[in-house]
């Protein structure tokens, strides 16, 4: 049975929260009385499932399901996460905890996604001030995985360790924040730079595109990747943050920054950012923009993914939470079939300007096929490190059907051969029963001290025959040997 979380408030960010839960096997009920609720949750929806799935390796857990509730009542019965995210109004906000809290689970957690408010001041008059923290997203909340996670000592350590296991459990990164404070932390950074955008703009120093070009070319692509205080640990060279703040730290009395101060919001303060942010960006619609955000923000993820770095970490954490059944081993595969080798979604950056996957990216579901196949008979990474691989001589794809970012596609696996050094398989690429794409590979065992074909061990040797003897009733795949002479 899924797990229930109740989403209060379904605007984008709690469409956000909406999509993440779902996207990761929840149900999720909605309570949000703006009849254009569902829609907008709908094109929210679009966005993830087309971006979120292609972020992870592995397959996510099957889609759970959407309903949507007049009752406030009905919303909440049974859930055991609670996500608000109302007007940031205090007395909206306090008004709906008391009608929540009069329905729910005790045990629920329910967290509001409050940018500014403390969550001392949710809390203030609750029936369970106990229930409620802050739990703060960023936007696109299915994407970015930081969530402010604020408590008060009204709140019991094993509930903080339950949201933050819940958290966590559909990908999200929970930053506890131990000290409340207004805005908690990453908007108070946020604002600093927005007020200062602001007396850039308004004293004529420089325009909306100009600001936003001086970030995204420069510390904004550093910041994305390694924070504030490590990018200064590097400029400080060999001598570290001592030497950084020695040379730098006088710096900040000087006049440079209007920070303390806010400029007024006249309406030709007004007038003159809408102008220029319209002539910046007015040729491209919101859709159109969150499309354009979401490409290039998986396409960093999954760069830092690569590095096992920052964000990237993070996803390969919750991709090693997923990956356990996710594709069988020797002995739970039937082997009497091609075995399923590779299970997940097409990412963004897959696709190419004809708006479908890539050949190359082909090659590397394949690849990917094939190292998991590897696995599956004993070439895996513990055997690598004893100076013992395969190495591929020879490939050949076939492409039948178009594939799309989003596509959930799976690879099955016949093994031809696998007998002495040689090891050749051939993968089918489907989405659902669409047969996608085929790829064939020939490989040989090679010893990684000669760079020499070798013999594999017989551990590798037994399970390949075992594969052998349950394949061997199935047909010769069509399109195999087309151009991989099949061996004597």
């Amino acid at each position: 049975m899924n797990k229930i979380a109740a989403i209060i408030g379904g605007g984008v960010i709690g469409g956000g929260w909406a999509a993440r839960f779902l996207l990761n096997g929840w149900d999720v009920r909605v309570f949000d009385p703006d009849p254009e609720a569902e829609r907008k949750i709908g094109e929210v929806l679009d966005n993830a499932r087309r971006s979120l799935p292609g972020l992870s390796d592995v397959p996510l857990p099957p889609e759970g399901a959407l309903s949507f509730h007049e009752e406030i009542g009905d919303a909440v019965d049974s859930a055991i996460w609670i996500q608000e995210s109302v007007p940031e109004r205090l007395d909206l906000k306090l008004k709906v905890y008391q009608s929540l809290q009069e329905a729910c689970d005790p045990e629920a957690i329910i967290g509001s996604s409050t940018s500014g408010f403390k969550p001392s001041e949710l809390q203030e008059g609750a029936l369970r001030p106990e229930q409620i923290v802050v739990t703060h997203p960023f936007n696109p909340v299915y994407l970015l995985p930081l969530i402010e996670l604020v408590p008060t000592d009204k709140n019991a350590p094993d509930l903080i360790e339950r949201a933050k296991e819940l958290l966590t459990s559909v990908g999200f990164f929970p930053l506890h924040v131990k000290k409340e404070i207004d805005a908690h932390i990453a908007d108070r950074f946020l604002e600093a730079v927005w007020r200062e955008a602001l007396w850039l703009v308004k004293d004529g120093i420089a325009t909306t595109e100009e600001i936003d070009e001086a970030i995204r070319m420069g510390f904004g692509i550093r910041w994305a990747q390694m924070g504030l205080f490590e990018t200064y640990r590097v400029a400080g060279g060999e001598a570290g943050m001592r030497h950084f703040m020695a040379q730098f730290g006088p710096a900040l009395k000087w006049p440079w920054t209007k920070l303390m101060d806010v400029p007024e919001f006249t309406d030709e303060l007004v007038d003159m950012i809408a102008d220029q942010s319209d002539a910046q960006s007015g040729m491209h619609s919101i859709r159109e923009l969150e499309r354009i955000r979401d490409n290039n923000l998986v396409g960093m993820m999954r760069a830092l993914k690569a590095q096992n770095y920052g964000a990237g970490a993070v996803l390969n954490q919750h991709d090693a939470a997923l990956k356990p059944g996710a594709l069988p081993t020797l002995d739970q595969a039937d082997l009497s079939q091609p075995i399923l080798t590779l299970s997940r979604a097409v990412p963004l950056d897959w696709t190419d300007y004809n708006g479908h996957m890539n050949e190359a990216k082909y090659l590397e579901a394949f690849a990917a096929a094939t190292d998991r196949f590897m696995e599956i008979i004993g070439c895996d990474m513990e055997y690598i490190a004893t100076g013992g691989s395969y190495f591929t001589a020879e490939n050949h794809i076939r492409y039948m059907q178009e594939t799309h970012a989003g596509s959930r596609i799976e690879c099955r696996t016949q093994m031809l051969l696998g007998q002495g050094k040689k090891l050749h398989v051939f993968h089918s690429m489907y989405e659902g029963e669409t047969l996608l794409a085929t790829g064939e590979s020939f490989l040989l065992h090679v010893s990684l001290e000669s760079r020499r074909p070798s013999p594999p061990s017989p551990e590798i040797e037994a399970a390949m025959a075992r594969i052998a003897e349950a394949q061997a009733g199935l047909p010769y795949p069509e399109g195999a040997g087309a151009a991989i002479r099949r061996p004597a």
